[in-house]
């Protein structure tokens, strides 16, 4: 029996929910949904945003099954998809949904959201031509090479590990663009340790830790960043031990990255560590000088800024030790050669580093959130609450770019400064202060502004 015309069921199921929540969260977060499509005992809703997406799920999914089922009995579940009517992809994406429907006898058992987001949170900049290789990564690099040509069969489970800022996120996004360019019809993910134990928390909340994990026993390719932030959570470890298992019995290619090697993680499982070591490991050490030359070669080209060779050499000569610091410096290089509208000299570039390398070991978390809240003029803590609003969004956002920059600080350790923050949050505010301080100049003075206060403060 089918289900009553979509439209009119929503419209019952909204003037029911008006009288179940407050005006203000009906509008902020119900209104705007709609009902796209029914089948069989499934409906499809549709929600402007990710943030809305969760905001429901998490607060409003029971009230509205229950909505629902006092007006249709027959429906059990319900999908929700970020779709917004007035974008031309948004009927495109239906009726693909709708295609998929009538070709199986039940719902794919896909994620509706694969049509509507990039689910395997991979970033296209990352590939393995603009990874410069070395001594200090050619093991990992050809070990990822390797899994390549032939995921799940060889190097599986694949261990990259090493310091802070020397690639190790690059050479894993690198290796799931180059499977999906291979075959886009493998399920891939990349997620951090931290994300994934997030979600199961949440799954837990929601009593849905069953489906939690079968969501990510659905994957061909399995990236999990960071796992040293599995420890110390035993649940996590627990549940994730069990994903690892059904993923490597079936031969699906999972690959982990740390910031250490396995048997230097504490309050690890056993059995959970002898899996990390159980297939290969390859570290990745510091950068020797001329591949550090290499690196900022290919930055300057990405850039298009022109550096004399001896300029380069002296930059590679300071620092040593992190491939994000180089890139750093480049960017305030870039800065001063806009700024000045010239090619810096080389003493030019001397006083810069000597000046900036030496504030930045003084800098302090501390120091840059003062300085960012001061500037703003907004208090510290405003920094650190759940509020979106603008006044507050901006400097928060500033205030990660320079600790991320300046402080060098890892996404993950900054997320736990802000509240416990996802490492995706950090780095969408990261990578959005780095793209609008490029076109925006009233933001490029008032980052400019506050570094010149921060260096003065030492």
């Amino acid at each position: 029996m089918p289900i009553l015309d979509p439209e009119k069921l929503w419209k019952e199921v909204l003037s029911e929910l008006e009288l179940l929540v407050s005006k203000a969260n009906f509008s902020t977060w119900l209104q705007n949904t709609n009902v796209i499509d029914t089948k069989q005992d499934t409906i499809l809703l549709s929600v402007p945003n990710s943030f809305a997406k969760e905001w429901i799920q998490n607060k409003y999914h029971k009230f509205i099954i229950k909505a629902l089922r006092r007006i249709e009995p027959s429906i059990k579940s319900i999908e929700y998809t970020i779709c917004n009517q007035s974008n031309p992809v948004y009927k495109k994406n239906v009726m693909r949904y709708k295609e998929l429907l009538t070709e199986t006898k039940e719902l794919p058992q896909m994620e509706f959201n694969e049509f509507y987001e990039n689910e395997e949170s991979l970033n296209p900049r990352y590939t393995f031509d603009n990874f410069i290789v070395g001594s200090f990564n050619e093991l990992a690099h050809a070990a990822a090479m390797a899994v390549t040509k032939n995921p799940g069969t060889q190097y599986n489970p694949l261990f990259i590990y090493g310091g802070v800022g020397l690639g190790k996120t690059h050479l894993l996004q690198a290796i799931g663009n180059q499977i999906k360019l291979q075959n886009k019809n493998l399920k891939i993910k990349y997620i951090t340790s931290e994300k994934f134990s997030n979600g199961l928390v949440q799954s837990l909340q929601n009593n849905q830790v069953h489906a939690f994990k079968e969501m990510h026993k659905q994957y061909d390719l399995l990236i999990v960043d960071d796992v040293q932030f599995f420890a110390g959570r035993q649940k996590t470890q627990e549940e994730f031990f069990h994903v690892f298992n059904t993923l490597y019995e079936n031969n699906k290619q999972i690959i982990f990255s740390s910031d250490r090697s396995p048997k230097s993680i504490p309050d690890i499982e056993e059995r959970l560590r002898s899996r990390f070591e159980g297939g290969m490991m390859a570290d990745v050490s510091e950068p020797e000088y001329e591949a550090r030359i290499a690196i900022l070669k290919s930055k300057l080209e990405i850039k298009s800024l022109s550096l004399s060779e001896e300029v380069v050499e002296h930059i590679a000569s300071i620092i040593k030790n992190n491939i994000r610091e180089l890139e750093g410096m480049l960017n305030l290089i870039c800065g001063q050669t806009n700024l000045l509208g010239k090619v810096l000299s080389l003493i030019e570039v001397k006083d810069l580093l000597n000046k900036n390398i030496y504030s930045r070991k003084k800098i302090t978390f501390n120091k840059i959130i003062k300085t960012v809240a001061t500037f703003y003029e907004i208090e510290e803590q405003n920094l650190f609450e759940k509020s979106r609003k603008k006044e507050h969004v901006l400097p928060r956002q500033v205030a990660m770019y320079l600790l991320r920059e300046d402080f060098n600080g890892s996404y993950p350790f900054i997320g736990q400064k802000f509240g416990g923050r996802d490492h995706t949050t950090v780095i969408h505010a990261y990578e959005k202060i780095s793209r609008d301080n490029k076109k925006d100049q009233q933001l490029k003075n008032q980052i400019q502004k506050i570094r010149e206060l921060l260096y003065e403060q030492n």
